[in-house]
């Protein structure tokens, strides 16, 4: 066999599982952005104003899904593994919602500049036109953001796997996990 036939399945492999964790962590934010999307949407029709942008939400998901995995491919986050499992993971969700709003920010400014707008304008877009709709925002994608890395940092504890097949397949002990002492 070739190195080259060697390389393949591994590389098709990785594609494989890239494209699971980017599938399910975009159905993952598309729930969460679509919950926030119903309830705005409730909100300005009690208001008589008509809203719904699912197709917005989707794409948000998938943008946003994509820079995460980016943050995961950089290692970002992975400070305090020594710690109780609170504080990598809070420190996870701040550094994840830092790049989600740089990153988020420079394309709305490229979208921006494309379209002609201001930069006031794209600004905007990220967050929204006042402190409070900003801190709101990052409020909620950190409350977003925090599952999401309580899920990452208990895979590093206990392997990415186990902890899949504890959310998702059975919740039956492992033998091997009965035997770990308390610490």
């Amino acid at each position: 066999m070739t190195e080259q036939a060697v390389r393949k399945p591994a590389l098709r492999e990785k594609a494989a599982s890239e494209f699971k964790e980017f599938a399910a962590l975009s159905l993952y934010l598309y729930v969460c952005l679509g919950a926030v999307v119903l309830f705005k949407s409730a909100t300005l029709q009690q208001a008589g104003i008509g809203y719904t942008a699912w197709g917005i939400a989707a794409v948000k998901a998938l943008l946003l899904a994509k820079f995460m995995l980016v943050g995961r491919a950089m290692h970002l986050g992975k400070r305090f593994r020594d710690r109780a499992l609170i504080w990598p993971t809070l420190y996870h969700s701040l550094l994840f919602l830092i790049l989600l709003l740089v990153l988020t920010t420079l394309e709305e400014l490229f979208v921006g500049l494309i379209h002609h707008r201001a930069m006031a304008d794209s600004l905007a877009h990220v967050v929204g036109s006042t402190f409070l709709q900003g801190f709101s925002v990052c409020l909620i994608i950190f409350l977003i953001l925090v599952p999401y890395s309580a899920f990452v940092c208990l895979g590093e504890v206990l392997g990415e796997r186990e902890v899949a097949r504890l959310f998702f397949v059975s919740r039956s002990v492992n033998p091997s996990a009965r035997e770990r002492p308390a610490s």
